[in-house]
Parts: C-alpha cells; structure tokens; sequence
C-alpha cells in the first residue's frame, strides 16, 4: 500500500487526476472504476478541465460505477447515474453506452440478483478494471460494503448502515425518500482490479483512515482488506492523515521515492 500525504483536498484531486490520464492515454482500451461523493467531485471536476484543455479523450474508455441506490430511479438527483452525468459524463467525450452504473430501480428481488451477476459478467467481458477510484466513509466502508461485509463478497444487494445514512441525508429533503438499501461491487469485485486509488480528504475521515491502513485486517473497517492489494495507492490530505501514527514514515518513503524516479540520488 502506497501511502501518499499531500497539503489540500485540491492537490489530492490533481494526483488523482494524472493517475486516471495515465491509465487513459496509455492504455488502448481502458476499464476505469468510479465513485461518487464529495471527494470524487473534485477529481471530475478536474478530468473536465483537462479534457477541455485537449489533453486527454474518454472516447475509448469504459467504466464500471461502485454502485447505485435501490428505489429510485436514474433521473432522480440523488441517483448515482445522475450524479455521473452531471459531474463528468455530460462534459467529455465519452460514450455513454460504454458507462456503466449498477441496474437498480423498478426491479423485483429476484430480477436485482440476476442484474448483480450480469454487471459482474460486464466487467468480466471488458476485459477488468484497469484502475479503481475508491473513497471511503466513516465508518470504513469501500463502495456500500459495509462493516461485517465479507471480503469474498460480489455484486450484491446491500442494506447501508445507519451511519452512511445519517451521513448521505443532507443531500435529500425532509420530506423526500431516502432509500436504505443499495446494489454495490463485492470487496472480492473490486480486489480484482489490476491498481487501485483510494481517496479521502477532511478531519472526518481521519479515523477510517488510521483503520484503513494502520489496523488489523477486519471486516469491523471494510477497507483495511487493501493492505492486501499489491497496487493500491492511499491519496490523502493533511487532515484525513493526522491521526497515522507513521505519518513521518509515510512522508519520508514518498520522498525518497520521487528521489528515485527524478534520479537525484547518490
């Protein structure tokens, strides 16, 4: 795991970015897995600009969403097909039917458990993903894996905790459906990704994080299963990565790693 410490949520979102343009112009048929959330937001918003600036086309690409809410529908503001279209889809080159997000609404128990299987098999098809985008939430959660959640775990249908509800409730009305159970990627979904980029910015965020990469390897915090991943990079700002108890460790490796690749060492 390759622990990267940067000043500001808006460095973090231009390391991102260069991960993801590397992947796209230098692969000839790139599988990109994507999130959504605040995080995520800044990185597309980034994409966007470069996309603008003629230094990167999507119309190669296909991607593959973590996940989708159950109960409503893809024109619904909160839905995640929204959310990718207003943030990044709507503004690139890319084509839509090469973008993928979890088929969740209007479908019977059974008719989900057969969508679940046909994303894995989408995946399988185009050939896996070539880089995952990851945030994680509070309570450690990859994707709506939540806590208990089995490592050996696939496409699913996955009630969200209280906590990630609480959590995703200010982007809903008072009054307004708030759906508690979501279609998400397994854990063992995404482990099977060939390199995987993990974000998370905010004092909030610190806690996970520390489990994340510092705590034993729990299904109590979902994400430490990336310890285990032989290409998983951690991208955090200042505040999400004050509560490492290596952080000088961590700051010093990538230091010394950036030594090596510019060739400034004796």
């Amino acid at each position: 795991m390759r622990i990267v410490i940067l000043p500001t949520p808006s460095h973090v979102a231009e390391y991102a970015a260069d991960r993801v343009l590397d992947v796209v112009n230098g692969y000839k048929n790139p599988v990109l897995g994507l999130a959504t959330g605040s995080t995520p937001v800044e990185l597309y918003k980034v994409l966007v600009t470069r996309y603008q600036a003629e230094l990167v086309s999507f119309e190669h690409v296909k991607s593959f969403n973590l996940d989708e809410y159950i109960g409503i529908d893809g024109r619904h503001q909160q839905s995640y097909r929204y959310f990718m279209n207003a943030h990044l889809f709507d503004h690139i080159d890319i084509n839509m039917a090469n973008t993928h997000v979890p088929l969740a609404d209007g479908l019977d128990a059974k008719e989900l458990a057969l969508s679940a299987q046909l994303y894995e098999n989408n995946i399988k098809v185009a050939g896996g993903i070539d880089l995952q985008i990851l945030g994680v939430g509070i309570n450690g959660h990859i994707g709506f894996n939540e806590p208990t959640s089995s490592f050996a775990s696939r496409t699913r249908i996955k009630t969200l905790s209280q906590s990630t509800v609480e959590a995703n409730q200010r982007f809903f009305e008072a009054d307004e459906f708030q759906p508690k159970l979501a279609m998400t990627m397994g854990i063992a979904t995404i482990l099977e990704s060939r390199s995987i980029l993990l974000m998370a910015t905010g004092e909030q965020k610190a806690k996970a994080v520390k489990h994340m990469i510092e705590g034993p390897i729990s299904s109590m915090w979902p994400g430490s299963i990336l310890q285990q991943h032989a290409a998983t990079t951690v991208v955090l700002d200042e505040a999400a990565a004050s509560e490492l108890a290596l952080k000088d460790y961590y700051l010093w490796c990538e230091k010394e790693r950036q030594s090596l690749q510019q060739g400034s060492f004796i």
